[in-house]
């Protein structure tokens, strides 16, 4: 999710609609730095998530961020979200599974080959 949202929607602007959500949140006058910015920044927690280093820091940061940002996106900007009001609930399905990977099953760290 992470390296497709990063890449594709907002560093190679495949999809406009994220840059429209930046600029209605953060302002147009930088929306598409930000984007490009955002999506790197996308890119860099799937490389993170891919890792597997520090797994549960990981699910924290991703719980949060998803959290914060669709909880920001319903308030200011839910006309523009593919979904809508119901972006809301993949958000928190991606969370409950986030939640399970990261706290419900036994996490053990990978070992050096």
């Amino acid at each position: 999710m992470w390296l497709i949202n990063g890449l594709l929607c907002k560093v190679l602007h495949l999809v406009p609609r994220h840059e429209a959500i930046v600029a209605r949140i953060l302002g147009p006058e930088y929306a598409a730095p930000l984007t490009r910015l955002i999506g790197v920044a996308e890119i860099g927690m799937a490389c993170w998530v891919l890792s597997r280093r520090w797994i549960r820091l990981s699910v924290t940061t991703q719980v949060l961020l998803v959290a914060v940002m669709n909880v920001l996106e319903y308030l200011l900007a839910v006309d523009l979200l593919l979904w809508q009001q119901f972006n809301l609930v993949f958000a928190a399905a991606f969370i409950a599974l986030l939640c399970y990977y990261g706290f419900g099953r036994s996490v053990r760290p990978t070992t050096a080959l």
